[in-house]
């Protein structure tokens, strides 16, 4: 998944001197987090780009010989727990650790979790997804945290400060299929292993070595340059115990307008489950799809399979200004937050109906061309940047003030599951059964125009229980 869902938490207050000694004008402490997230994302989606296809790959290949399910199934429940540890991982940072040492904990965890995988055996693949998603946990919520820190209430600077953050985020998910995966696959980098002495088979584990010193850069940019954070902490700290009090004295109950729009979060909750269900299809069943079934050669230049899994961050750091920019010039005229959904989910269902199925019967022929997935990761991104972002923005308007925060974890839960649903999902690909592949994708198209059709017609109902909210 790409990182459209990462959005800045309640606005924080502070009395304190503006820090304009950054990039740009905004904090100095931007830079130090937006580097330290790039590394961390970088060692993320570096080991996920790779991670199926070293389950599956044969013994004397240098892989563990998994079978597609239990591969699949592995990553779904791998990229379900990394959403699920946020929950818990803000709420330690909050009552125990503080953020600046949750996300220097949660980098040293994963950093750990990588360098386990370096050693080949099923034992350590495990430990080291588990130290990466608890890592992972205590890491990406507080970082995000430490941005809004940054800025005082109603700073004009803070939604630019994001987007840089943003930016910062896709650019390591774009390096990182592309070094890691040069390392696991490329027949150069195998070559150059077995001219020096090493097994080339081996490979895999010198991407999971990379991926660990990605994130072992991002902690030494975290810890040379934590200094600049000081003040966040501080702001983070002074709202925390504003938080608190507040809390304190607002045991009201919840009125029917409340329970009605807490009804529309969770209508759009299984929307967006089936959403990332198609959409995290592309780290497993599309993954063996781009190694088996595509043709990675451009103009006679051969490229890893795992190459394409860069597009999708591209695309976002692509179209993620545009539709800011058309969603403010629209105004007043632009999609309600229901009708935004069903864009998205259109839009993802007919990339897969016209790339993904006529891509699956050519395959009958040999290889098919990589434009098949190229235009397919476009239209989901163009769906994602419809849901994602909306959805955020929409628990945010839609949830009770002292239920904010466990309603945006309980959305964070609707990635969370459907990961683990595109696991199962991807269970089903059989690279020589171009049939079984038709029906594998086409099931997956048809649910989602299916879910599109039934959203549309649940627009005016949900409108209505939105109230005055757009």
């Amino acid at each position: 998944m790409s990182e459209a869902i990462d959005r800045p938490p309640q606005e924080i207050i502070d009395e304190g001197v503006e820090d304009t000694g950054g990039l740009g004008g905004h904090p100095a402490g931007l830079t130090t987090l937006f580097f330290a997230e790039l590394w961390e994302r970088f060692s993320y989606y570096g080991m996920r780009a790779i991670l199926v296809l070293y389950m599956v790959a044969l013994p004397a290949e240098g892989g563990l010989g998994f079978d597609t399910k239990r591969a699949a199934s592995i990553y779904g429940t791998y990229t379900m727990s990394v959403y699920l540890t946020a929950l818990p991982g803000g709420l330690v940072a909050d009552k125990w650790l503080g953020a600046r040492l949750a996300v220097l904990l949660g980098g040293v965890v994963i950093a750990c979790g990588h360098f386990t995988m370096v050693f080949q055996s099923t034992n350590t693949l495990y430990a080291g997804m588990a130290l990466i998603a608890i890592g992972t946990g205590l890491l990406k919520p507080n970082i995000s945290a430490m941005v809004g820190g940054l800025y005082r209430e109603n700073d004009p600077r803070r939604d630019s400060g994001f987007s840089l953050f943003y930016m910062g985020i896709n650019i390591g998910a774009v390096l990182a299929p592309l070094v890691c995966g040069y390392l696991a696959q490329s027949q150069g980098f195998k070559s150059f292993l077995a001219a020096q002495g090493f097994d080339p088979a081996a490979s895999w584990h010198w991407a999971f070595g990379a991926a660990g010193v990605g994130m072992v850069v991002g902690l030494l940019v975290f810890v040379l340059q934590g200094g600049r954070l000081r003040q966040a902490e501080r702001r983070m700290q002074k709202q925390g115990a504003k938080e608190e009090k507040a809390v304190g004295g607002a045991q009201q109950k919840l009125t029917s307008g409340d329970w009605k729009r807490i009804g529309v979060i969770f209508v759009l909750f299984f929307f967006t489950m089936l959403f990332w269900a198609a959409y995290e299809q592309k780290g497993a069943s599309l993954n063996l799809f781009a190694r088996d079934l595509v043709n990675t050669q451009v103009f006679g230049f051969s490229f890893p399979s795992s190459w394409l899994q860069s597009l999708t961050p591209l695309y976002v750091i692509m179209l993620a200004p545009l539709f800011s920019v058309l969603w403010i010039r629209m105004g007043d005229r632009q999609p309600s937050i229901p009708a935004k959904f069903m864009l998205g989910m259109l839009f993802i269902g007919l990339a897969y109906l016209l790339f993904m199925v006529p891509a699956a019967w050519l395959t009958a022929e040999g290889k098919v061309s990589p434009l098949w997935l190229v235009g397919l990761y476009f239209l989901e991104v163009v769906g994602e940047m419809c849901l994602s972002p909306v959805g955020l923005s929409a628990v945010t308007k839609l949830s009770p003030l002292k239920l904010v925060g466990i309603m945006m974890g309980v959305w964070f839960l609707a990635a969370s599951l459907g990961s683990k649903l595109a696991g199962y999902l991807s269970g089903f690909f059989v690279a020589n059964d171009p049939s079984t592949l038709v029906r594998l994708y086409g099931g997956i198209a048809v649910g989602l125009l299916v879910a599109t059709a039934l959203l549309a017609l649940l627009i005016p109902t949900l409108r209505r229980m939105m109230g005055h909210v757009r």
